[in-house]
């Protein structure tokens, strides 16, 4: 039987607190105050500070890095697009689901999303996987 088969995902979920965010804003530099700044936020389109994108998106690399595909995943490629915003203390469920498996090149090709606490999509993309794990 294949270690892996098309259909197959992982998810994880992840409350972002105001931490999480004071944090990744500190490493990346960005000190957006639609992320960092509760008045400036309120006054925005939100109407709240929002988890960075690329933060949230972060569970996606998690996921591929330590469970599916897991260790041995080199990343090739992420495509993203943001359709919702995430709200600081919102629970995300992360999702990872196999579309292709290219045994030959060893590469896995992945659907990816994160879900907002309302059910609705907020990050949705595709990844391309080296994968030096073991078998496929």
């Amino acid at each position: 039987m294949d270690k892996f088969y098309v259909g197959q995902e992982q998810s994880a979920q992840k409350n972002f607190t105001e931490e999480d965010v004071k944090l990744f804003a500190q490493i990346s530099g960005d000190n957006n105050p639609l992320h960092t700044n509760l008045q400036y936020a309120e006054k925005s389109r939100f109407g709240a500070p929002v988890v960075h994108g690329i933060l949230t998106a972060g569970l996606i690399s998690g996921i591929i890095g330590t469970s599916l595909p897991g260790p041995g995943s080199i990343y090739l490629e992420q495509q993203l697009s943001f359709l919702q915003p995430v709200f600081v203390g919102e629970q995300v469920t992360a999702t990872v689901r196999i579309t292709h498996i290219i045994k030959e090149k060893r590469m896995i090709e992945l659907e990816t999303f994160v879900t907002g606490q309302n059910g609705k999509c907020a990050v949705s993309g595709t990844a391309k996987i080296l994968y030096d794990g073991g078998t496929l």
